[in-house]
């Protein structure tokens, strides 16, 4: 009768050292993940950096073309002599001229 029950406390004892061992392990890793963690939130990897560096410059495209567009009507409307036209034609070209040192200029092709 004792022998189940003494074989069942062995199984028992057994199958615990392994979970213990596993609970001691992360108890002793778990600062270098916490610290690995702050690390990777608080840094921002290369891929990060030209993906934001991509999507910056494609909101200064948009917008360049949107101010290009105004510039176009505002000239337009300038031509067929309006003065507020043509001032607002020039602070247009006042900001395009802002915006086109953050554009990268594009290689030529053949």
């Amino acid at each position: 009768m004792r022998t189940p029950a003494l074989l069942g406390l062995i199984l028992a004892a057994c199958t615990l050292q392994g979970c213990l061992a596993r609970a001691a392990a992360d108890v002793v890793t778990l600062p270098v993940r916490a610290v690995g963690k702050g690390v990777d939130l608080a840094t921002t990897s290369q891929s990060e950096a030209d993906e934001n560096r991509g999507r910056e410059i494609r909101k200064r495209e948009e917008r360049l073309g949107k101010l290009e567009r105004d510039y176009d009507k505002q000239m337009e409307r300038c031509a067929d002599g309006d003065d507020a036209a043509c001032d607002k034609a020039q602070a247009i070209r006042a900001e395009m001229k802002a915006l086109m040192p953050g554009i990268p200029l594009e290689p030529e092709r053949d």
